[in-house]
């Protein structure tokens, strides 16, 4: 049987992606979640073809009307938009998807035409796919924009920040395999489940679905899944044995060193835009250990714009057995005069470009704007002022975002300095030997993909005074 058919109650595999990647306003990734839970029913390898086509597609948009359009009378942008998605999505498989025969490739394609009530096209879709096939060996690109799909104006960006080579390593970087990855964690309901037997257990059943699970060369916690499209049927999920949790995510609350800086007082954590909770509970989980020690009370509150991600940030700590933690709707401009000055340690992982995680979700690069980081700048700006105000004297900020953008990184580190006299501490102490250098020195710490093994992702540590007026 060709790849991409399946015989599984008639479902046609490429109709679907077809008609997700004739989907509008819905992100990608949501997307891709609740097609696969539709479609629960199809093989393992059977949802994986639907994921790699849509996604692939999706993320290699640029590429592939370029490619069309060498070869089409008709330019892709001219097209109607069904011939234009059923080029792509064909063009894909030609180019990428080695166990897909060109002539299926092209064969389906016609035929997804033809149901989609455009036979008069099909001799045209023929055309220029067999064309492609024939070509697709002597293949050239013009510009680093093309031959990584990524909007001309984020390349440019990119290079006068980064400079070129490093630019060529986030582009290749942002285009590779990026699998899920969880932290371990001790699950109190089950004091007796070791760290190992768990790891083992989640392992065993990984390579039973044909998976993989790879521990992070970064951290002994982090590992990296494939292969598999539900965790919650892992072992112990439910128990709260492991969350999903991206490294870069993991070593920015690591950067705080909270175990370092907890004294006899009671510690006080704010996570002031907290979904989906990865900050809060590896927080908790840092604290239970180091004030259990000490007999030292914590507190965590979590807040969140958004009710829905709120429930459901309480869904996870109550699955995880999370004590001492509760989760709000509040918005994060907003000052809560109730905790002007009282808070250890805040957290402040603000909205962005998203830029970082294309990798993940991959409509973020045709959708955002240079206007729009603008904005977002203004947006950041008013939260982190909030976010200084309510730090105790001595008292530590992380500011974190998942970009890749000085005007929304590094230059608002400095605003954040300069403007309320805030002190970089140094992370060096906090994260791993490998990722030291002279910014994390300084107190900031810009991960890129492609360079290191993470998403694109940047953190911050600075800390009030004694004597800062907190304005």
């Amino acid at each position: 049987m060709i790849q991409g058919q399946t015989k599984t109650q008639g479902t046609n595999q490429r109709m679907i992606v077809l008609e997700m990647l004739l989907t509008e306003h819905v992100y990608s990734h949501l997307l891709v979640r609740d097609v696969l839970h539709k479609y629960n029913y199809l093989t393992q390898q059977e949802k994986a073809f639907i994921k790699r086509l849509y996604e692939g597609t999706l993320e290699r948009q640029i590429e592939l009307d370029y490619v069309i359009d060498q070869y089409s009378s008709v330019k892709a942008g001219k097209m109607k938009k069904v011939i234009r998605v059923i080029l792509r999505m064909s063009v894909y498989q030609i180019l990428y998807m080695d166990a897909v025969p060109d002539a299926a490739a092209c064969n389906e394609a016609v035929k997804l035409a033809q149901k989609k009530g455009f036979a008069s096209l099909k001799g045209f879709v023929n055309g220029v796919l067999r064309n492609i096939a024939r070509n697709k060996g002597s293949l050239t690109y013009t510009s680093l924009s093309v031959k990584y799909s990524m909007p001309a104006w984020i390349v440019d960006m990119w290079i006068e920040q980064l400079g070129l080579e490093r630019t060529e390593k986030v582009l290749a970087g942002l285009l590779e395999e990026h699998p899920v990855t969880i932290r371990f964690r001790p699950v109190p309901a089950l004091p007796e489940l070791t760290l190992e037997a768990a790891v083992q257990a989640v392992q065993q059943a990984i390579t039973a679905q044909g998976g993989t699970m790879v521990q992070h060369p970064y951290l002994s916690c982090a590992y990296s899944l494939s292969g598999t499209d539900d965790i919650t049927r892992l072992p112990y999920y439910h128990e709260g044995a492991f969350v999903v949790q991206d490294v870069s995510s993991i070593l920015a609350v690591m950067a705080l060193g909270m175990e370092r800086y907890v004294d006899k007082m009671p510690v006080r954590v704010l996570d002031l835009c907290a979904a989906p909770g990865g900050k809060s509970m590896l927080a908790a989980d840092i604290l239970e250990t180091c004030c259990a020690l000490h007999s030292i009370p914590y507190s965590i509150v979590s807040r969140d714009l958004s009710t829905d991600k709120v429930a459901r940030m309480l869904e996870n700590f109550g699955r995880c057995g999370l004590r001492h933690m509760t989760a709000e709707t509040a918005d994060a401009t907003v000052e809560d005069e109730t905790l002007v000055g009282t808070v250890d340690f805040v957290i402040a992982d603000v909205p962005c470009s998203g830029l970082g995680v294309i990798g993940k979700k991959r409509d973020i690069k045709y959708n955002i704007t240079q206007k729009a980081i603008e904005d977002i700048t203004v947006l950041q700006k008013r939260i982190l002022a909030v976010a200084v105000r309510y730090l105790k004297p001595g008292g530590r900020l992380l500011f974190s975002t998942c970009t890749i953008s000085q005007e929304e990184n590094e230059r608002q580190f400095a605003w954040l300095r300069d403007e309320f006299q805030l002190t970089p501490l140094s992370l060096d102490d906090a994260l791993p030997a490998c990722l030291h250098s002279e910014t994390t020195r300084n107190g900031y710490l810009q991960l890129l993909p492609g360079v290191h093994d993470t998403d694109g992702f940047f953190m911050s540590v600075l800390c009030r005074q004694e004597d800062s007026s907190g304005k």
